[in-house]
């Protein structure tokens, strides 16, 4: 077994990334299946080329792509994506699609092949917020969702892929008063349980 994990590149001003940091830290093996990280250019159709080739390179079973959502409590496992790009600000290329589609001749949506909800149960046995969320907005995040469960539809049905959000770090809301945030550690502990779950036959 071979999990492709991805995470974004630091976007909207901020210096880091959760997702990115945290899938860093992953470990190279988790119960007997290899995990390989990868960054994204939170960028709008360079992420795809770039998640897209990594793919066709390593042939992976399970992709879980990993993205940032500040102002969230907890682990964001995500339901589904659609096939809108509606960006509220400009990508890392100073591109703002408005209202477009992803690709014209995908699903309206497409909903993600991770057992979200074993997912979800096992996170907060570790005592970690957690829960199934309906939207992955329609940025780079949901841009990128719904472009691997589409690539997945039309190439490689027997591949499971899906998206986790993750809330922003202490580091980042020293000036964000009343902003959640969360450690690291439970960050990356949060996807490794994910990772376990998404493994099983």
């Amino acid at each position: 077994m071979k999990v492709l994990v991805t995470g974004f590149e630091p976007f909207g001003g901020e210096k880091v990334n959760p997702a990115l940091e945290a899938v860093k830290l992953l470990p190279k093996e988790i119960n007997g299946a290899q995990v390989v990280v990868r960054e994204l250019p939170t960028v709008f159709r360079k992420s795809l080329d770039v998640l897209f080739s990594e793919i066709e390179k390593e042939n992976p079973d399970v992709v879980i792509c990993v993205g940032q959502a500040g102002g969230r409590y907890a682990i964001s496992v995500e339901r589904v994506a659609i096939n809108v790009d509606d960006a509220r600000i400009p990508d890392n290329e100073g591109n703002q699609p408005i209202d477009q589609p992803i690709f014209p001749d995908g699903e309206n949506a497409y909903f993600s092949t991770l057992p979200i909800k074993r997912i979800v149960e096992a996170i907060k046995k570790e005592k970690i917020p957690a829960e199934v969320s309906n939207t992955a907005g329609t940025y780079v995040c949901n841009h990128v969702m719904y472009g691997v469960l589409y690539y997945a539809s039309k190439k490689r049905p027997h591949m499971k892929a899906g998206f986790i959000h993750v809330p922003y770090l202490f580091e980042q809301v020293v000036d964000k008063k009343n902003t959640p945030a969360m450690g690291l550690n439970e960050i990356v502990k949060a996807l490794t349980v994910a990772i376990e779950q998404s493994i099983l036959i």
